[in-house]
């Protein structure tokens, strides 16, 4: 069991479940959460919702849903906090856009081609096998354009795993937990990814592929 998720536990049967101590135990995930929203957030709603205000009301789920998320012996404390955010987005997006709110657990539709770019050119340094330091916003805005139209051509799973791991920044066993899979297998899915993204950069580009990199 996650530290994590042993203190929740704690809190909850002690009464604490709205003191300081708590507040700190969530606080700690908000940043991780913000990226998370930043990237799944639907376009047309930006700067109509705060990513803030939605983690603030996957907050005041946490102790509604607590009994819930104690019956699943498995999912660790994060991985419940960032399906109550992934599930509180789905509504806002159903609310504001009539999306229907599917399982946040099975989500791989609301990234729209648009990623934080410093995770960008870390992708990008994995798929080359150097460090590159691009110094002209140009040839940065080149590489995000070329990882984007790249990751929008891959299936939803494949495309999943990498927004998960390097967007998200998920270690391989929370990614293994979201898509409910084994950390092996997770695993080799990361590196399928990866190689299919390449593969489709090299289609796309040729051998100007590691130039855009």
């Amino acid at each position: 069991m996650d530290e994590d998720r042993l203190r929740f536990e704690q809190l909850r049967s002690a009464g604490l479940a709205d003191g300081r101590e708590f507040d700190g135990l969530l606080t700690k995930y908000r940043p991780r959460l913000h990226k998370l929203v930043d990237l799944r957030l639907d376009r047309c709603l930006r700067g109509r919702v705060d990513p803030s205000d939605v983690i603030q009301e996957a907050f005041l789920d946490v102790v509604n849903r607590a009994d819930d998320f104690l019956k699943n012996t498995r999912m660790s404390f994060f991985v419940w906090l960032r399906y109550l955010t992934l599930w509180r987005l789905g509504i806002i997006h159903r609310h504001h856009l009539g999306v229907q709110s599917r399982d946040p657990g099975r989500e791989v539709g609301l990234y729209q081609g648009r990623l934080p770019e410093a995770s960008s050119l870390a992708l990008a340094r994995v798929l080359v096998g150097q460090q590159t330091s691009p110094s002209q916003a140009a040839q940065r805005a080149e590489r995000r354009v070329a990882l984007e139209e790249a990751l929008n051509r891959m299936s939803d799973i494949d495309r999943e795993m990498l927004l998960l791991r390097h967007f998200e920044e998920l270690t391989n066993q929370e990614a293994a937990d979201v898509l409910e899979i084994s950390r092996t297998a997770a695993h080799n899915r990361y590196i399928r990814a990866l190689k299919r993204l390449r593969e489709i950069l090299l289609e796309t580009y040729g051998s100007a592929a590691e130039e855009k990199l």
